[in-house]
């Protein structure tokens, strides 16, 4: 990135760049837990289960870590980008809109840690089900 921009620019379009990445990031996400609570839905609808408490109550937490990550962190860090490297801020303003960005940037790294961890714990619990009733007669399934 260094040498792709000058050193004048490279503040402002390495973290636009960022921003850009992040943002595609977190619809990714939303886009995957759809599918996954879709998933979930037909799932227990085709069956004619009912939804696992367990595994429906940490899908629907990842999707509010999803949506509290890319709805209130990631417009904050648009925010102090665009004040960190503006024309019209200040010096003192820009050290506390680094400051403040460093503290959001920790924090949005670390629910993408927790979201991640949640992420495994989830597929783990798909790929080995604890169903009692293993062997299931063809004519519990519905066409």
């Amino acid at each position: 990135m260094r040498a792709l921009f000058t050193p004048a620019t490279y503040p402002f379009f390495s973290g636009a760049i960022e921003q850009i990445l992040l943002t595609r990031y977190f619809r990714w996400q939303l886009a995957c837990g759809l599918v996954a609570l879709a998933h979930l839905v037909v799932e227990g609808l085709y069956l004619g289960k009912g939804f696992r408490r367990v595994r429906l109550g940490l899908l629907l937490g990842l999707f509010w870590l999803n949506l509290l990550g890319g709805l209130w962190i990631q417009p904050k860090l648009d925010h102090y980008h665009l004040i960190e490297t503006g024309t019209g801020a200040t010096p003192e303003r820009r050290q506390t809109a680094h400051n403040s960005a460093r503290v959001w940037h920790v924090l949005a790294g670390t629910l993408n840690f927790c979201i991640l961890g949640g992420l495994a714990v989830y597929l783990w619990r798909v790929a080995n089900p604890v169903d009692a009733d293993r062997f299931t007669r063809a004519v519990k399934f519905r066409s």
